[in-house]
């Protein structure tokens, strides 16, 4: 049996009897901590592996602390087992941190000193975000998962058609869904036998993602059943409507619809110095993914498919008056205005009505 220094155990007396700060820098393999005292002394800075067993022995028997760590791979279910063992926990928003992310000492053991510092003085100097529960993180894997496939099929058609055409042929048909070994048929023999394992793989990766397809079909339905008020809009499918639910996960975190375009870095920014004002571009903070799908939503409301609505009134009629690339920005505008939409539908459960503001301008006029 290991022997336990009187040093070391004076030093565990001490920090599990004072109101302590921690800081954690969480690394892929290893993480640094640094526990502060109330007048801000370091206690301890202690090295820690980044696994579920050694973070619930290390702060497992330590007072309830206020721990803060940074937002990354990790910090979604280190933040939940440092809660479970009864710690508060404050995920600090990495890019908004910039005392550590452009100080000139990058250390991890000085980052979590840092962030134990900056977490002591006022936990609001870390910009603090909300971490998913488990369930809707687990949830929104699967589409995670089959974004990825998406993405290595277009990778995929991509590289055969270029090969085809770098040949002098082309591959029939434009249908990712549809790209099979049959597409091969009108090519050389040689260019058949080099893509034949190319298209087989697209193929088997089209199946894969139709078997995504349905399992999020039946997630939505047997689980959230709320993605029915979404998909109410025309243009937003059970994709987009559990993408978006699962994201935002709890509808009442925000006071008003309007705050969720600017979430997803839909909202231009803003510099106003004396008279200058200059247009700026939109943020691009948040959900990388789920802001692309928004975009996809309104690229179909505006489009030749799109049915008559407000919204599609009001995005048409801004793309006119928006000179050589305001089809682009009328698509963006209308994202973001599709998101406080779907946020409002959620939180209300109303009928949608597609031209609700129309019918209210046409009655005084009537009258």
């Amino acid at each position: 049996m290991k022997k336990v220094s009187t040093v070391e155990a004076k030093q565990s007396r001490k920090i599990s009897q004072s109101k302590l700060t921690v800081g954690l820098d969480l690394g892929d393999r290893t993480s640094w901590y640094c526990v502060l005292d109330e007048a801000g002394r370091v206690l301890l800075e202690q090295r820690v592996s980044t696994t579920p067993k050694a973070l619930r022995e290390g702060f497992g028997g330590m007072l309830r602390s206020r721990v803060a760590l940074e937002t990354g791979i990790h910090s979604p279910w280190v933040s939940r087992l440092l809660s479970e063992v009864g710690h508060e926990v404050i995920v600090a928003h990495a890019r908004k941190v910039r005392l550590i992310g452009e100080s000139r000492k990058k250390d991890d053991r000085l980052d979590a000193q840092t962030l134990a510092r900056l977490a002591r003085i006022d936990p609001q100097l870390l910009c603090p975000v909300k971490h998913r529960s488990a369930k809707a993180q687990a949830d929104l894997t699967v589409i995670r998962a089959r974004a990825g496939l998406v993405r290595a099929r277009t990778a995929l058609v991509n590289t055969a058609r270029g090969l085809a055409k770098s040949y002098g042929e082309r591959l029939r048909g434009c249908n990712v869904r549809n790209m099979n070994p049959e597409k091969a048929e009108g090519l050389s023999p040689e260019l058949q036998a080099a893509l034949q394992p190319l298209l087989g793989a697209l193929e088997s990766l089209s199946e894969r993602i139709a078997e995504y397809n349905q399992e999020i079909e039946t997630l939505a339905k047997e689980s959230y059943p709320q993605v029915a008020l979404l998909k109410q809009v025309k243009g937003v499918g059970t994709l987009i409507g559990l993408t978006f639910l699962l994201t935002l996960e709890d509808p009442r975190r925000f006071r008003k619809s309007r705050d969720v375009g600017c979430y997803l870095g839909l909202q231009p920014g803003r510099r106003i110095s004396g008279q200058s004002e200059p247009q700026m571009h939109i943020s691009k903070e948040g959900d990388p993914y789920l802001r692309t799908l928004l975009v996809q939503g309104a690229q179909h409301i505006l489009g030749p498919f799109g049915v008559d609505c407000d919204l599609r009134r009001w995005g048409l009629k801004l793309a006119e008056r928006g000179g050589k690339s305001g089809k682009k920005r009328a698509i963006i505008a209308t994202a973001r205005k599709l998101a406080v939409l779907l946020h409002r539908l959620w939180v209300s459960g109303e009928v949608y009505e597609p031209l609700h503001n129309s019918k209210q301008s046409a009655m005084p006029a009537a009258a």
